[in-house]
C-alpha cells in the first residue's frame, strides 16, 4: 500500500508500540464480527421459540446479515481508500454498536431481521479496514506473524461465540432471554470507538479517488438477484421468477465488468480494480475464498439445527460440544503460518482441505452409527479433524491472496476478499434450503423430527465434503510458495521506507 505524503505523522517505526495497540483494536472489531455470527447461530432455536419466527425468518436472521455484509464490503473497502481507513473504521464500529442495540431491543422477527441487515451493512464498513490498517501499519516482514494472530482470532471467535451465546441465552440475564447476545456488543463497541480514535493512525490511497456509485448499485443489485431467490426459493415453491432472477444476476455482473473497465479508462476510480484479477495469487485465492465460504455457510447453520432441534440439546451443551473444533482451528492456524507454510508452501493449504473433508466424512459416519444417541465426546474426533483442516487454510490463505496486491489497491482487495467469502457464506446459507430443508418434510410429528434432522444433517455434510474436494483442486492455482511473495513485499517495503512516505495524521 502506498501512502499519501504529508509533513506530519511519520510512518510507524518497527519499535513503535502504537501499532500494537492499533492491532489490538482492529482485531477486537474483527473478533466482535466473528463472534456475532456464531453467537447468533447458537441462539436461533431460542429466538424461534420466543419470537415465533418461521424457518424463513431464521434463515434471514443469518443470511440477511451475510447478504448486507457481502453487498457492502467492496464499497466499504473503497470508502476507506478514499476518505481514510481510520475514519471509515470508526463510523463502521459505531454503527455496528447501534445496530446491535436495535437487535437486542427488537420486538418482533421483522425488526430483528431489519436490524441484522443494518448490522451487516455497518460491519461492511468496519471489517475491510482491518486488513488495510494492518497492511498500512506493519512492515511486510511482520505481516506473516500478524496474519497468524488473525487466524488465532478466527479460532477464538469460533469458540467464544457458541459458548458465550449459550451462557447468555441459558442465563436469561435480567429476564432478557436471547437479547444479551446482541447487547454485549455495546461496551466492546464503545471501547473500540474511543481507543480507535486515539491509537489508529489514518491512511488512505495516494491519489484522489471517487466513489463509483454505478458500480455500487450494480454489485448490490447482482448480489440481491442471486441470493434472495436462493434464500426464499423453497418457502415460495421455487417460482419461475427466482430462476430468472438468478440468471439475470449473471447479466448484471457482466454489465459490472464492462462498466468498471470503462470507469478505469475514464477516471481511474473503479469500485472493483479488475487489474487485481490479473494477479494469479489473488484470482486463485478469491475463487478458493468463495467456495470455502459456501461450505462454511452450509455447515454452521445445519450443525446448530442438528444439535439443538434434531438431538434436542440445550444451547450450553451445543456450545460446549464445539470447543474441540475451535481450539483445533486456533492451534492449527498459528502453526500453519509460523512453521508449516514457510517450509511446505501451498501443500499445507491443500492438506487442510483434505483434512477438513476427512473430518466431515468421519462426522457423517458417526452420526449414522450412533443415531440420536450420539454423545458430545463422540463428536470430538471429527470436530478436531475438521478444525485442524480449517486452521491450516484460514490464516495462510489471507496472506497468500494479499501478498502480490499493489499497495494502492489494498483497501479494494481487502473488500473483495471479504466480499467473496461472505457472498459464498450467504450462498451457503441459501443452499441450506436445498441441501438440508429440501430433504425434510415440512410437517413432521414430534417423534419424526430427530431422525429427519439427522438425515438432513448427513445429507448436507455430504455436500460440504464435496466442496472441500473442489477447494483442494482450486488450490493448485495458488503460488507454490506464498512465503516468497511476503519476502518480496518486505523488500518493497524497505524501498518505501527509504523514500520516507508519510501517513495522513
Amino acid at each position: 500500500m502506498t501512502f499519501t505524503e504529508t509533513p506530519h505523522a511519520p510512518r510507524p517505526a518497527t519499535g513503535d508500540r502504537r501499532r500494537w495497540f492499533a492491532l489490538a483494536i482492529v482485531m477486537t472489531a474483527a473478533f466482535m464480527d466473528l463472534v456475532d455470527v456464531t453467537i447468533v447461530n447458537i441462539a436461533i432455536p431460542s429466538i424461534q421459540d420466543d419470537e415465533g419466527a418461521t424457518f424463513s425468518q431464521i434463515q434471514w436472521i443469518t443470511a440477511g446479515y451475510a447478504l448486507a455484509f457481502a453487498a457492502g464490503l467492496v464499497t466499504g473497502g473503497r470508502l476507506g481508500d478514499i476518505h481514510g481507513r481510520k475514519r471509515i473504521f470508526l463510523i463502521g464500529i459505531g454503527g455496528f454498536t447501534v445496530a446491535s442495540a436495535l437487535c437486542g431491543l427488537a420486538v418482533n422477527p421483522e425488526m430483528l431481521v431489519a436490524s441484522r441487515i443494518l448490522q451487516g451493512a455497518m460491519a461492511a464498513l468496519m471489517v475491510p479496514q482491518v486488513l488495510s490498517i494492518v497492511h498500512a501499519t506493519f512492515p511486510a516482514h511482520e505481516r506473516g506473524k500478524v496474519f497468524g494472530l488473525f487466524g488465532a482470532i478466527v479460532g477464538l471467535g469460533a469458540v467464544s461465540g457458541p459458548l458465550l451465546g449459550a451462557l447468555l441465552t441459558e442465563g436469561n440475564l435480567f429476564g432478557l432471554q436471547w437479547r444479551p447476545i446482541f447487547l454485549i456488543n455495546l461496551p466492546v463497541g464503545i471501547a473500540g470507538l474511543v481507543l480507535g480514535s486515539r491509537f489508529i493512525t489514518e491512511s488512505r490511497a495516494p491519489r484522489a479517488l471517487k466513489l463509483d456509485l454505478v458500480g455500487v448499485a450494480l454489485v448490490t443489485l447482482g448480489l440481491l438477484m442471486l441470493l434472495y431467490p436462493l434464500t426464499r426459493g423453497r418457502e415460495l415453491g421455487w417460482p419461475l421468477w427466482g430462476y430468472a432472477s438468478m440468471a439475470g444476476a449473471l447479466v448484471v455482473f457482466a454489465a459490472l465488468v464492462v462498466h468498471e473497465r470503462a470507469k478505469t479508462v475514464r477516471d481511474g476510480s473503479p469500485l472493483v480494480e479488475l487489474s487485481l484479477f490479473k494477479v494469479k495469487s489473488f484470482a486463485a485465492g478469491i475463487a478458493v475464498q468463495t467456495v470455502f465460504g459456501i461450505g462454511l455457510g452450509v455447515f454452521f447453520l445445519v450443525w446448530t439445527l442438528y444439535m439443538q432441534i434434531g438431538l434436542g440439546w440445550s444451547p450450553l451443551r451445543a456450545g460446549l460440544t464445539g470447543i474441540p473444533f475451535s481450539l483445533a482451528v486456533s492451534a492449527a492456524a498459528g502453526m500453519s503460518v509460523q512453521t508449516l507454510v514457510p517450509r511446505y508452501g501451498r501443500k499445507v493449504l491443500q492438506a487442510g482441505a483434505l483434512v477438513m473433508a476427512a473430518g466431515v466424512l468421519i462426522y457423517i459416519w458417526e452420526s449414522e452409527r450412533y443415531g440420536l444417541g450420539i454423545a458430545s465426546w463422540q463428536m470430538a474426533l471429527p470436530l478436531v479433524v475438521m478444525g485442524a483442516g480449517m486452521g491450516l487454510i484460514v490464516a495462510p490463505l489471507t496472506d497468500a491472496v494479499l501478498s502480490e496486491v499493489p499497495r494502492e489497491h489494498a483497501g479494494s482487495a481487502s473488500g473483495l476478499i471479504n466480499t467473496v467469502q461472505q457472498m459464498g457464506h450467504a450462498l451457503g446459507l441459501g443452499l441450506v434450503s436445498v441441501v438440508f430443508f429440501g430433504v425434510i418434510d415440512e410437517r413432521l410429528a414430534p417423534a419424526e423430527v430427530g431422525p429427519a434432522f439427522a438425515h438432513g444433517f448427513q445429507h448436507a455434510l455430504g455436500w460440504v465434503a464435496a466442496v472441500m474436494g473442489v477447494i483442494f483442486l482450486l488450490m493448485f492455482a495458488l503460488p507454490k510458495r506464498p512465503a516468497q511473495h511476503v519476502e518480496g513485499a518486505a523488500a518493497e517495503d524497505a524501498t518505501a521506507v527509504a523514500e520516507e512516505p508519510r501517513l495522513v495524521s
